[in-house]
């Protein structure tokens, strides 16, 4: 397995630590720092994702 499949941890690891994220300030656009910052995981994810296909198809 490649090194990078290892950044498919990230976001579960980033999701997975609540007290990392679970309070209200700084708020973005009116949402609190709890839902941006989950909200901010999705396209990372897909990101990290398709860094990890694009590098297990070499």
């Amino acid at each position: 397995m490649s090194r990078r499949a290892w950044l498919l941890a990230l976001p579960f690891l980033g999701t997975l630590i609540v007290p990392l994220y679970d309070r209200h300030d700084p708020t973005l656009w009116g949402f609190p720092f709890f839902y941006w910052y989950l909200f901010a995981w999705v396209p990372l994810a897909s990101l990290l994702t398709y860094v990890v296909h694009r590098g297990l198809r070499r």
